[in-house]
């Protein structure tokens, strides 16, 4: 009583609007500097070793390693949080449009 909003007409609160507006921006950055970091710090690795085992009679091969270098750790994290940031944020506006008195207090 004493409001001049309808039941349809309820207005968003501008602060309501910006927060919405700045998750989903949050995580496109996360995903793009993360892959950025990643692809800068790709093959910056190198290694050498070398092995000798006269006695064993078998051959050692290393196939199925890969060497990552922690810069490009760092980049493919931060990307995977983006990704779950908007994943979040997916679900999140689906489920309110699904059911729009959710949000209401």
């Amino acid at each position: 009583m004493g409001e001049d909003n309808t039941s349809g007409e309820q207005k968003r609160p501008k602060r309501a609007r910006l927060s919405a507006a700045v998750l989903p921006v949050a995580g496109v950055v996360a995903v793009l500097g993360g892959c950025f970091i990643a692809w800068s710090n790709a093959n910056t690795e190198t290694m050498g070793w070398f092995a000798y085992a006269p006695l064993s009679n078998e051959v050692f091969t290393g196939n199925g390693t890969a060497f990552v270098s922690q810069g490009t750790q760092m980049g493919l994290a931060v990307a995977t949080a983006g990704l779950l940031v908007l994943a979040f944020w997916a679900g999140y506006r689906i489920g309110r449009r699904a059911n729009p008195k959710l949000g209401e207090p």
